[in-house]
Protein backbone atom coordinates (compact mmCIF):
# COMPACT_ATOMS: atom_id res chain seq x y z
CA UNK A 1 0.00 0.00 0.00
CA UNK A 2 1.25 3.39 -0.52
CA UNK A 3 2.41 6.04 1.78
CA UNK A 4 -0.58 8.70 2.13
CA UNK A 5 0.86 12.27 1.04
CA UNK A 6 -1.12 14.51 3.36
CA UNK A 7 -3.61 16.97 1.79
CA UNK A 8 -5.06 20.48 3.44
CA UNK A 9 -7.94 18.91 2.71
CA UNK A 10 -7.17 16.44 5.57
CA UNK A 11 -7.81 19.42 8.41
CA UNK A 12 -10.74 21.20 6.52
CA UNK A 13 -12.57 17.70 6.12
CA UNK A 14 -12.13 17.62 9.97
CA UNK A 15 -13.55 20.49 10.40
CA UNK A 16 -16.43 20.59 8.50
CA UNK A 17 -17.86 17.42 9.77
CA UNK A 18 -17.55 18.70 13.28
CA UNK A 19 -19.93 21.28 12.64
CA UNK A 20 -22.40 19.97 10.04
CA UNK A 21 -24.08 16.42 9.26
CA UNK A 22 -22.75 15.43 6.27
CA UNK A 23 -19.65 16.99 3.86
CA UNK A 24 -19.92 16.60 0.13
CA UNK A 25 -16.02 16.46 -1.10
CA UNK A 26 -16.47 17.61 -4.95
CA UNK A 27 -13.31 17.67 -7.36
CA UNK A 28 -11.76 16.75 -10.25
CA UNK A 29 -11.54 12.63 -10.77
CA UNK A 30 -7.89 11.27 -9.61
CA UNK A 31 -7.70 14.31 -7.39
CA UNK A 32 -7.62 11.66 -4.39
CA UNK A 33 -11.11 12.98 -3.02
CA UNK A 34 -11.82 9.18 -2.24
CA UNK A 35 -8.41 8.25 -0.51
CA UNK A 36 -8.86 11.59 1.54
CA UNK A 37 -11.49 10.61 2.66
CA UNK A 38 -10.84 6.98 3.58
CA UNK A 39 -8.32 8.75 6.08
CA UNK A 40 -11.31 9.36 8.42
CA UNK A 41 -14.54 7.44 7.44
CA UNK A 42 -15.13 4.61 9.38
CA UNK A 43 -17.58 2.35 6.40
CA UNK A 44 -17.80 2.86 3.05
CA UNK A 45 -20.95 2.73 0.22
CA UNK A 46 -18.87 2.81 -3.43
CA UNK A 47 -21.54 3.47 -5.79
CA UNK A 48 -18.11 3.74 -8.53
CA UNK A 49 -18.53 -0.28 -8.37
CA UNK A 50 -20.79 -1.80 -10.92
CA UNK A 51 -22.04 -3.84 -8.56
CA UNK A 52 -22.91 -2.05 -5.78
CA UNK A 53 -24.47 0.68 -7.66
CA UNK A 54 -26.41 -2.36 -9.46
CA UNK A 55 -27.72 -3.44 -5.79
CA UNK A 56 -27.68 0.21 -4.47
CA UNK A 57 -30.88 1.39 -7.23
CA UNK A 58 -32.37 -1.54 -6.15
CA UNK A 59 -32.43 -0.76 -2.63
CA UNK A 60 -33.26 2.84 -3.37
CA UNK A 61 -37.02 1.53 -4.55
CA UNK A 62 -37.12 -0.78 -0.99
CA UNK A 63 -35.92 1.38 1.48
CA UNK A 64 -33.03 3.83 0.68
CA UNK A 65 -32.26 4.85 4.34
CA UNK A 66 -30.88 1.09 4.78
CA UNK A 67 -27.83 1.83 1.86
CA UNK A 68 -27.22 4.94 5.00
CA UNK A 69 -26.96 2.52 7.65
CA UNK A 70 -23.07 1.98 8.59
CA UNK A 71 -20.14 3.10 11.35
CA UNK A 72 -20.14 6.94 11.28
CA UNK A 73 -18.29 9.40 9.14
CA UNK A 74 -19.93 6.82 6.58
CA UNK A 75 -18.43 7.95 3.08
CA UNK A 76 -20.39 7.36 -0.02
CA UNK A 77 -18.25 7.46 -3.22
CA UNK A 78 -19.24 8.94 -6.38
CA UNK A 79 -22.76 9.82 -5.01
CA UNK A 80 -24.24 11.30 -8.18
CA UNK A 81 -25.09 8.09 -9.53
CA UNK A 82 -27.95 8.07 -7.54
CA UNK A 83 -28.89 12.18 -7.37
CA UNK A 84 -32.00 10.83 -4.80
CA UNK A 85 -29.90 9.92 -1.97
CA UNK A 86 -28.89 12.90 -1.36
CA UNK A 87 -32.61 13.73 0.38
CA UNK A 88 -32.21 10.20 2.08
CA UNK A 89 -28.79 12.03 3.45
CA UNK A 90 -30.01 14.99 5.01
CA UNK A 91 -33.23 12.77 6.03
CA UNK A 92 -30.84 10.84 8.04
CA UNK A 93 -29.03 14.21 9.29
CA UNK A 94 -32.15 15.34 10.25
CA UNK A 95 -33.27 12.23 12.34
CA UNK A 96 -30.12 11.68 14.22
CA UNK A 97 -29.82 15.27 14.83
CA UNK A 98 -25.66 14.46 15.11
CA UNK A 99 -22.94 15.83 13.24
CA UNK A 100 -20.08 14.22 11.67
CA UNK A 101 -22.68 11.42 9.94
CA UNK A 102 -21.81 11.23 6.15
CA UNK A 103 -18.88 11.94 3.82
CA UNK A 104 -20.14 12.52 0.02
CA UNK A 105 -17.59 12.74 -2.67
CA UNK A 106 -18.10 13.25 -6.83
CA UNK A 107 -16.21 14.05 -9.94
CA UNK A 108 -18.99 15.46 -11.66
CA UNK A 109 -22.60 17.69 -10.59
CA UNK A 110 -25.78 15.58 -10.89
CA UNK A 111 -26.86 15.34 -14.18
CA UNK A 112 -30.43 15.78 -13.70
CA UNK A 113 -30.57 18.94 -10.37
CA UNK A 114 -34.54 18.07 -9.99
CA UNK A 115 -33.83 14.64 -8.93
CA UNK A 116 -32.63 16.49 -5.43
CA UNK A 117 -35.65 18.14 -3.86
CA UNK A 118 -33.82 20.17 -1.08
CA UNK A 119 -30.03 21.91 -1.00
CA UNK A 120 -29.20 20.41 2.02
CA UNK A 121 -28.65 24.09 3.41
CA UNK A 122 -27.97 23.61 7.43
CA UNK A 123 -27.20 19.79 7.03
CA UNK A 124 -24.08 19.52 4.20
CA UNK A 125 -20.79 21.60 4.02
CA UNK A 126 -19.25 21.30 0.86
CA UNK A 127 -15.15 21.27 0.23
CA UNK A 128 -13.49 21.46 -2.71
CA UNK A 129 -10.78 19.37 -3.94
CA UNK A 130 -7.93 19.81 -6.66
CA UNK A 131 -4.58 18.16 -7.54
CA UNK A 132 -1.90 17.83 -5.17
CA UNK A 133 0.15 21.66 -5.15
CA UNK A 134 4.36 21.53 -4.77
CA UNK A 135 3.87 21.58 -1.07
CA UNK A 136 1.59 18.33 -0.81
CA UNK A 137 3.44 16.15 -3.25
CA UNK A 138 6.37 16.86 -1.33
CA UNK A 139 8.08 19.51 -3.90
CA UNK A 140 8.25 22.50 -2.22
CA UNK A 141 9.98 23.36 0.93
CA UNK A 142 7.14 25.08 2.75
CA UNK A 143 10.03 27.07 4.01
CA UNK A 144 7.62 30.25 3.22
CA UNK A 145 4.27 30.40 4.66
CA UNK A 146 1.32 32.77 3.56
CA UNK A 147 -0.05 32.30 6.78
CA UNK A 148 3.12 33.63 8.10
CA UNK A 149 3.06 36.95 5.83
CA UNK A 150 -0.36 37.47 6.56
CA UNK A 151 0.56 38.00 10.58
CA UNK A 152 2.96 39.75 9.34
CA UNK A 153 5.65 37.08 10.29
CA UNK A 154 8.71 38.00 7.92
CA UNK A 155 11.76 35.38 6.80
CA UNK A 156 15.45 35.48 6.20
CA UNK A 157 17.04 34.89 2.88
CA UNK A 158 16.33 31.57 1.75
CA UNK A 159 17.74 29.37 -1.25
CA UNK A 160 15.63 27.20 -2.61
CA UNK A 161 16.60 24.42 -5.02
CA UNK A 162 14.27 24.20 -8.17
CA UNK A 163 15.59 24.19 -11.53
CA UNK A 164 14.00 25.91 -14.57
CA UNK A 165 13.52 21.62 -16.12
CA UNK A 166 12.65 20.94 -12.24
CA UNK A 167 9.26 23.57 -12.77
CA UNK A 168 8.79 22.32 -16.27
CA UNK A 169 8.54 18.71 -15.44
CA UNK A 170 6.08 19.20 -12.73
CA UNK A 171 3.95 21.84 -14.56
CA UNK A 172 3.57 18.99 -17.46
CA UNK A 173 3.34 16.15 -14.73
CA UNK A 174 0.85 18.02 -12.69
CA UNK A 175 -0.34 17.10 -9.69
CA UNK A 176 -2.53 13.91 -10.04
CA UNK A 177 -1.67 11.86 -6.49
CA UNK A 178 -0.65 8.91 -8.87
CA UNK A 179 1.19 10.55 -10.85
CA UNK A 180 3.61 11.98 -7.63
CA UNK A 181 4.82 8.28 -7.11
CA UNK A 182 5.74 7.70 -10.73
CA UNK A 183 8.95 9.15 -12.47
CA UNK A 184 9.87 9.90 -16.00
CA UNK A 185 7.68 9.37 -18.75
CA UNK A 186 5.37 7.09 -16.85
CA UNK A 187 4.35 10.22 -14.39
CA UNK A 188 3.88 12.33 -17.20
CA UNK A 189 1.33 9.50 -19.19
CA UNK A 190 -1.11 9.91 -16.07
CA UNK A 191 -2.33 13.59 -17.20
CA UNK A 192 -1.73 12.62 -21.54
CA UNK A 193 -4.72 9.55 -19.60
CA UNK A 194 -6.65 11.54 -17.31
CA UNK A 195 -7.14 13.96 -20.61
CA UNK A 196 -8.02 10.85 -22.91
CA UNK A 197 -10.70 10.12 -20.64
CA UNK A 198 -11.98 13.19 -20.32
CA UNK A 199 -12.21 13.63 -24.24
CA UNK A 200 -13.62 10.29 -25.25
CA UNK A 201 -15.96 9.07 -22.18
CA UNK A 202 -16.77 11.47 -19.61
CA UNK A 203 -17.97 14.46 -21.71
CA UNK A 204 -20.43 11.90 -22.58
CA UNK A 205 -21.40 11.13 -19.43
CA UNK A 206 -21.87 14.21 -16.90
CA UNK A 207 -24.97 14.78 -18.37
CA UNK A 208 -25.47 12.01 -20.31
CA UNK A 209 -25.46 14.22 -23.21
CA UNK A 210 -23.34 13.09 -26.38
CA UNK A 211 -20.89 15.23 -27.51
CA UNK A 212 -18.27 15.03 -30.34
CA UNK A 213 -14.51 13.90 -28.79
CA UNK A 214 -13.08 16.01 -31.58
CA UNK A 215 -14.52 19.39 -30.70
CA UNK A 216 -14.20 18.63 -27.42
CA UNK A 217 -10.23 18.67 -28.20
CA UNK A 218 -10.36 22.21 -30.21
CA UNK A 219 -12.22 23.55 -27.74
CA UNK A 220 -9.36 22.40 -24.37
CA UNK A 221 -6.64 23.15 -27.12
CA UNK A 222 -7.97 26.50 -27.79
CA UNK A 223 -8.67 27.23 -23.52
CA UNK A 224 -5.27 25.90 -23.43
CA UNK A 225 -3.89 28.49 -25.78
CA UNK A 226 -5.46 31.62 -23.86
CA UNK A 227 -5.04 30.56 -20.58
CA UNK A 228 -4.77 33.26 -18.12
CA UNK A 229 -6.58 35.87 -20.48
CA UNK A 230 -10.20 37.45 -20.18
CA UNK A 231 -11.46 35.82 -23.15
CA UNK A 232 -15.08 35.46 -24.75
CA UNK A 233 -16.87 32.31 -26.10
CA UNK A 234 -16.41 34.21 -29.25
CA UNK A 235 -12.76 34.52 -29.31
CA UNK A 236 -12.12 30.69 -28.81
CA UNK A 237 -14.83 30.39 -31.86
CA UNK A 238 -12.12 32.84 -33.78
CA UNK A 239 -9.18 30.99 -32.12
CA UNK A 240 -10.80 27.35 -33.21
CA UNK A 241 -11.60 28.21 -36.75
CA UNK A 242 -7.99 29.85 -37.34
CA UNK A 243 -5.98 26.44 -35.91
CA UNK A 244 -8.47 23.98 -37.25
CA UNK A 245 -10.83 25.69 -40.11
CA UNK A 246 -13.69 24.31 -38.02
CA UNK A 247 -17.16 26.42 -38.10
CA UNK A 248 -18.43 26.34 -34.61
CA UNK A 249 -21.15 28.13 -32.89
CA UNK A 250 -20.64 30.35 -29.50
CA UNK A 251 -23.47 28.33 -28.03
CA UNK A 252 -22.09 24.88 -29.06
CA UNK A 253 -18.69 26.58 -26.83
CA UNK A 254 -20.77 27.61 -23.88
CA UNK A 255 -22.50 24.11 -23.65
CA UNK A 256 -18.84 22.46 -23.97
CA UNK A 257 -17.36 24.56 -21.51
CA UNK A 258 -20.09 24.44 -18.95
CA UNK A 259 -20.10 20.21 -19.14
CA UNK A 260 -16.22 20.40 -18.23
CA UNK A 261 -16.72 23.00 -15.49
CA UNK A 262 -19.49 20.24 -14.35
CA UNK A 263 -16.55 17.31 -14.61
CA UNK A 264 -14.23 20.00 -12.68
CA UNK A 265 -11.42 20.17 -15.46
CA UNK A 266 -11.94 23.93 -15.97
CA UNK A 267 -11.97 26.59 -13.11
CA UNK A 268 -11.68 30.22 -14.44
CA UNK A 269 -11.24 33.21 -11.88
CA UNK A 270 -13.79 35.73 -11.35
CA UNK A 271 -12.50 39.02 -10.56
CA UNK A 272 -11.83 41.45 -7.94
CA UNK A 273 -13.72 44.52 -7.26
CA UNK A 274 -11.74 46.93 -4.50
CA UNK A 275 -12.65 50.27 -3.37
CA UNK A 276 -9.96 52.88 -5.77
CA UNK A 277 -9.43 56.46 -5.15
CA UNK A 278 -9.89 57.08 -8.92
CA UNK A 279 -12.48 56.56 -11.34
CA UNK A 280 -10.93 53.72 -12.92
CA UNK A 281 -13.23 51.15 -14.95
CA UNK A 282 -12.33 47.81 -13.43
CA UNK A 283 -12.96 44.66 -15.82
CA UNK A 284 -15.45 41.81 -14.87
CA UNK A 285 -14.78 39.13 -16.59
CA UNK A 286 -13.44 36.33 -15.79
CA UNK A 287 -10.37 34.72 -16.30
CA UNK A 288 -9.91 31.12 -18.04
CA UNK A 289 -7.91 27.94 -16.17
CA UNK A 290 -7.90 25.12 -16.07
CA UNK A 291 -7.87 22.78 -12.69
CA UNK A 292 -4.35 21.58 -13.31
CA UNK A 293 -1.72 22.97 -16.11
CA UNK A 294 -1.19 19.16 -16.93
CA UNK A 295 -4.21 18.82 -18.31
CA UNK A 296 -3.83 22.57 -21.09
CA UNK A 297 -0.31 20.35 -21.75
CA UNK A 298 -2.29 17.65 -22.79
CA UNK A 299 -4.31 19.44 -24.42
CA UNK A 300 -1.60 20.98 -26.26
CA UNK A 301 0.15 17.85 -26.99
CA UNK A 302 3.63 19.34 -25.07
CA UNK A 303 5.91 18.13 -22.66
CA UNK A 304 8.97 19.90 -20.19
CA UNK A 305 11.01 20.17 -23.39
CA UNK A 306 8.56 21.98 -25.24
CA UNK A 307 8.33 24.54 -22.35
CA UNK A 308 12.06 25.16 -22.32
CA UNK A 309 12.31 25.84 -25.85
CA UNK A 310 9.74 28.53 -25.83
CA UNK A 311 9.80 30.60 -22.69
CA UNK A 312 6.79 32.57 -23.25
CA UNK A 313 4.38 29.47 -23.26
CA UNK A 314 6.41 28.30 -20.28
CA UNK A 315 5.36 31.58 -18.09
CA UNK A 316 1.87 31.36 -19.45
CA UNK A 317 1.81 27.21 -18.51
CA UNK A 318 3.82 28.83 -14.76
CA UNK A 319 0.82 31.05 -14.17
CA UNK A 320 -1.50 27.72 -14.55
CA UNK A 321 0.54 26.15 -11.97
CA UNK A 322 0.50 29.10 -9.64
CA UNK A 323 -3.04 29.39 -9.57
CA UNK A 324 -3.24 25.97 -8.70
CA UNK A 325 -1.17 26.17 -5.66
CA UNK A 326 -2.29 29.32 -4.32
CA UNK A 327 -6.01 27.98 -4.83
CA UNK A 328 -5.27 25.24 -2.66
CA UNK A 329 -3.47 27.36 0.08
CA UNK A 330 -6.00 29.78 -0.16
CA UNK A 331 -9.04 27.62 1.15
CA UNK A 332 -6.21 26.24 4.20
CA UNK A 333 -6.74 30.12 5.01
CA UNK A 334 -10.41 30.45 4.18
CA UNK A 335 -9.82 32.54 1.20
CA UNK A 336 -10.25 33.13 -2.50
CA UNK A 337 -8.92 33.58 -5.21
CA UNK A 338 -9.29 36.68 -8.12
CA UNK A 339 -7.79 38.37 -10.58
CA UNK A 340 -7.24 42.58 -11.40
CA UNK A 341 -7.69 44.32 -14.51
CA UNK A 342 -9.11 47.67 -15.09
CA UNK A 343 -9.47 49.89 -18.42
CA UNK A 344 -5.99 51.88 -17.54
CA UNK A 345 -4.47 48.13 -18.75
CA UNK A 346 -2.92 47.66 -15.13
CA UNK A 347 -3.68 44.27 -13.95
CA UNK A 348 -2.58 41.84 -11.03
CA UNK A 349 -2.31 38.04 -11.74
CA UNK A 350 -3.66 37.45 -8.49
CA UNK A 351 -5.38 38.74 -5.50
CA UNK A 352 -5.85 36.39 -2.28
CA UNK A 353 -8.61 37.23 -0.45
CA UNK A 354 -9.67 35.99 3.07
CA UNK A 355 -12.69 36.10 4.90
CA UNK A 356 -11.89 38.91 7.40
CA UNK A 357 -10.88 41.49 4.83
CA UNK A 358 -7.20 40.83 4.48
CA UNK A 359 -5.84 40.03 0.99
CA UNK A 360 -2.61 40.13 -0.58
CA UNK A 361 -1.65 40.93 -4.22
CA UNK A 362 0.45 38.56 -6.36
CA UNK A 363 1.83 38.83 -9.44
CA UNK A 364 3.13 35.72 -11.32
CA UNK A 365 6.55 35.06 -13.46
CA UNK A 366 8.59 32.13 -14.83
CA UNK A 367 11.96 34.25 -13.29
CA UNK A 368 14.49 36.87 -14.42
CA UNK A 369 15.12 40.08 -12.87
CA UNK A 370 13.84 42.30 -15.54
CA UNK A 371 10.29 40.26 -15.05
CA UNK A 372 10.74 40.25 -11.19
CA UNK A 373 11.15 44.40 -11.88
CA UNK A 374 7.95 44.54 -13.97
CA UNK A 375 5.27 42.38 -11.10
CA UNK A 376 6.86 44.75 -8.70
CA UNK A 377 6.20 47.86 -10.01
CA UNK A 378 2.67 46.82 -11.10
CA UNK A 379 1.82 45.73 -7.63
CA UNK A 380 2.71 48.72 -6.30
CA UNK A 381 0.95 50.80 -9.14
CA UNK A 382 -1.98 48.79 -7.74
CA UNK A 383 -1.21 49.35 -3.94
CA UNK A 384 -1.16 53.31 -4.52
CA UNK A 385 -4.71 53.47 -6.27
CA UNK A 386 -6.74 51.51 -3.85
CA UNK A 387 -8.93 53.68 -1.34
CA UNK A 388 -7.25 52.87 1.97
CA UNK A 389 -10.03 54.62 3.73
CA UNK A 390 -12.82 52.55 2.64
CA UNK A 391 -10.90 49.30 2.75
CA UNK A 392 -7.72 47.92 4.29
CA UNK A 393 -4.10 47.90 2.85
CA UNK A 394 -2.72 44.76 1.45
CA UNK A 395 -1.13 42.84 3.85
CA UNK A 396 1.99 42.44 1.82
CA UNK A 397 2.79 42.11 -1.74
CA UNK A 398 4.42 39.52 -3.66
CA UNK A 399 6.48 38.31 -6.73
CA UNK A 400 5.99 34.51 -7.02
CA UNK A 401 8.58 33.07 -9.66
CA UNK A 402 9.20 29.68 -11.01
CA UNK A 403 13.04 29.94 -10.50
CA UNK A 404 15.54 31.98 -8.47
CA UNK A 405 18.55 31.90 -6.89
CA UNK A 406 16.41 33.47 -3.46
CA UNK A 407 13.57 34.26 -1.53
CA UNK A 408 13.51 37.85 -0.18
CA UNK A 409 12.18 40.66 0.70
CA UNK A 410 12.85 43.75 -1.56
CA UNK A 411 13.63 47.57 0.56
CA UNK A 412 10.34 48.48 -1.35
CA UNK A 413 8.47 45.92 0.78
CA UNK A 414 7.64 43.51 -2.47
CA UNK A 415 8.32 39.42 -1.23
CA UNK A 416 10.36 37.66 -4.08
CA UNK A 417 9.36 33.85 -3.66
CA UNK A 418 9.92 30.96 -5.64
CA UNK A 419 7.06 28.26 -5.70
CA UNK A 420 9.28 25.77 -4.58
CA UNK A 421 9.56 27.58 -0.96
CA UNK A 422 5.51 28.04 -0.89
CA UNK A 423 3.19 26.85 1.70
CA UNK A 424 -0.33 27.62 3.55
Amino acid sequence: MKEYKKRVADALLERKLAGKGAVLIEGPKWCGKTTTAKQIAKSLLDLGDDKVLEQSQQMMGIDSKELLNGETPRLIDEWQQIPAIWDSVRSVVDERGEIGQFILTGSSVPPDPDQIRHSGTGRFSRLRMRPMSLWESGESTGEVSLKDLFEGKEFGVLHPQNSLTEIAYLTCRGGWPQATFLEGEIALDQAIDYYDSIVDVDINRVDRTRRSPQRTRQILRSYARNQGQAVPYTTICSDIKANDTQFIADETVADYVDALKKLFVLEDMPAWNPNLRSKTAVRASATRYFVDPSVAAAALGIGPGDLINDLKTFGMFFEGLAVRDLRIYADSLRGEVFHYRDSNGLECDTVLHLQNGDYALIEIKLGGIDNIEEGAKSLKSLTSIIDTTKMKAPSFMMVLIGVGQYAYRRPDGVYVVPIGCLKP
